[in-house]
């Protein structure tokens, strides 16, 4: 048998499959009127799958609404993490808050049902969440170092949830999808409010 002719390894299959699910549940999301009338029926159908496959490898469907935002965000984090200003961590402070800030409030215009989901997904608190947290710690982290910010941290970790609050994903449906508020007009009252936040 060539290697041309040679089937394709569980390993590829099952990489095409969650390639063809994320992809699915996110076109899902994009179109849905709202969240929560993506199920995994849904998904399952739309990316030619069995539902089983979908629990099998996501668990439910929160794990796989997270595994979504993951898959579209590693850019975002990788940026974050280790990129050039304005978001990575050589930016300076103050920059760099209004640039993480503005970063997420895009992310949530360009995936408004998507990040809705992610926020109603589960029982728990939406502060406990994993992305919630990552997000946080690099906002506090920014804060801390701007001239004068709160070494011990506890300002700066209660700012950082303030400023969060204002990108909520709830907030930005209501505003853009529900008054109709122009989103490049979101984005610079967001800056402004960050610059009065940080008494710039």
């Amino acid at each position: 048998m060539t290697a041309r002719e040679a089937p394709r390894s569980p390993r590829a299959d099952a990489v095409r499959n969650r390639e063809a699910v994320l992809a699915a549940a996110d076109a899902l999301f994009a179109r849905s009127e709202s969240p929560r009338s993506v199920s995994m029926d849904d998904v399952a159908a739309a990316a030619g799958v069995g539902k089983g496959t979908l629990f099998r490898r996501f668990g439910d469907r929160t794990g796989l609404i997270r595994a979504v935002v993951e898959a579209r965000t590693g850019s975002l984090r990788e940026a974050v993490e280790s990129g050039p200003p304005p978001l990575g961590p050589d930016t300076p402070p103050r920059e760099r808050v209004t640039a993480l800030l503005d970063a997420v409030l895009r992310f949530k215009l360009d995936h408004r049902h998507l990040a809705l989901a992610l926020e109603e997904a589960g029982a728990g608190s939406p502060y406990a969440a994993g992305h919630y947290g990552w997000w946080h710690d690099v906002l506090t982290d920014a804060l801390r170092r701007l001239p004068g910010g709160d070494g011990d941290g506890d300002d700066a970790s209660f700012t950082a949830h303030a400023l969060l609050a204002a990108v909520r994903a709830d907030l930005v449906e209501h505003l853009v999808g529900e008054c109709g508020q122009d989103p490049e007009r979101l984005r610079a009252a967001l800056a402004a409010h960050v610059r009065r936040v940080l008494g710039g």
